[in-house]
């Protein structure tokens, strides 16, 4: 088999890349997808159930936090750039916590709702410092929930230097093809966290950005690191996209994207840490990814760092973001 390409150092050093406050406070990114609620339940767990066997969590604490999109979102405010939420909720308790949220933590929103709509909460029961079950709180839409938006989002599109779409495939996202095409037309990036296994709805996005299982459910499983580029490189290519970003956990970010009209990738390894929890580490690279190249920089210029920005939140527990200072601190 033919051996991949040797991978090209990132372009400038991670910690010079780090635009300043200023440029990034003027950076726009409009985050678009499915949004949710949070809700953690923390207790102590000292008894089996005499019902069946299973722990009692005695329920001391209650937590919410901004979840899916919304934590995107809330990714790119708190780097400091200004983020912009655009999805579809209920008419229910759910969504009054989150616009409650979303207005506490600054993120600006553009919101519809729609009353045959669950808003999405995911619970989560924490003993012991352990998660014992997730319940979800959804029903699947029958309609497109997102549809009656699509004039708001072309008229606000030109306002932004990102545009970041983050599917949960909740079924938010069906005029996803239309929304790149528009965003591609005004010359503005676009990055998407996809999901499931067509991704053809995802042509001409600027970059896609899967994990390891979502890329082999696309591509399929690849036997080294020459098939892994040779699969990357050629779905990279039926659909348009400038660069193709695999996220790889324990094994750093792998960039598939071309240099001098040739296919080549860039490799970061992780950041030896213990990890905590790698929820929502997805949508911290994204969140990073879009802010940064809302303030001007290329991929490669902001892959590296947000590599170091998932390192932070994988040290933490449950859905999480960084902040600036905390970035630059990391990166010096």
């Amino acid at each position: 088999m033919t051996s991949p390409p040797p991978a090209l150092a990132p372009r400038t050093d991670a910690a010079e890349a780090l635009p300043s406050p200023e440029r990034l406070a003027a950076a726009r990114v409009l985050v678009v997808g499915d949004a949710m609620l949070d809700r953690y339940w923390f207790g102590a767990v000292d008894r089996i159930s005499p019902e069946a066997p299973v722990p009692v969590v005695r329920v001391t604490r209650e937590e919410e936090r901004l979840g899916g999109a919304a934590n995107v979102a809330l990714n790119v405010q708190a780097l400091g750039a200004q983020a912009t939420l655009m999805t579809a909720v209920g008419e229910d308790e759910p969504a009054r916590r989150l616009r409650e949220l979303l207005a506490r933590d600054g993120v600006h929103t553009l919101l519809g709702s729609d009353p045959q709509l669950y808003t999405i909460v995911k619970l989560r029961v924490i003993g012991r410092a352990q998660q014992l079950i997730r319940i979800d709180f959804e029903n699947q839409p029958t309609h497109e929930v997102l549809g009656a938006m699509l004039s708001d989002y072309e008229r606000v599109l030109p306002g932004y230097q990102a545009v970041l779409f983050s599917d949960y495939g909740k079924g938010g996202l069906a005029h996803i093809p239309r929304m790149i095409e528009a965003a591609r037309a005004a010359g503005i990036p676009v990055l998407v966290d996809p999901k499931g296994s067509d991704y053809g709805r995802y042509a001409g996005a600027t970059v896609l950005t899967p994990n390891r299982a979502e890329l082999a459910q696309v591509v399929g499983a690849w036997s080294g690191e020459a098939d892994l580029h040779q699969r990357a490189h050629a779905l990279r290519e039926r659909l348009g996209l400038q660069a193709l970003l695999l996220t790889r956990s324990e094994d750093g970010m792998s960039l598939f994207d071309t240099a001098d009209g040739a296919p080549a990738h860039v490799h970061v390894p992780t950041q030896a840490r213990e990890v905590f929890d790698v929820t929502g580490a997805g949508d911290t690279v994204i969140a990073t990814l879009a802010a940064l190249i809302a303030a001007g920089l290329t991929l490669r210029e902001a892959m590296p760092l947000a590599n170091r920005a998932a390192g932070l939140v994988v040290g933490r527990f449950g859905t999480a973001s960084v902040r600036y200072d905390e970035l630059r601190k990391e990166l010096r």
